[in-house]
């Protein structure tokens, strides 16, 4: 079982803290729709992913009549 051997101010405890606070996210805007997506994603609203359709949308596919 650890026992500290000396005790650890506030000070100190809280100088290494310092580093653990959360950071604002960083939205990029979406070149095909311009909407904000997260980066290095595929963009939830469009399905786009460097310019490219990688994700088809619900809208967007066809089904023939057999299929569904």
């Amino acid at each position: 079982m650890a026992v500290q051997q000396n005790r650890v101010t506030r000070s100190r405890r809280n100088m290494r803290r310092a580093h653990d606070a959360l950071v604002a996210a960083n939205p990029n805007e979406c070149p095909s729709c311009g909407e904000l997506k997260r980066p290095h994603h595929v963009c939830p609203s469009c399905g786009h992913y460097a310019n490219r359709e990688v994700i088809a949308r619900g809208n967007d596919v066809d089904l023939d009549d057999d299929a569904a």
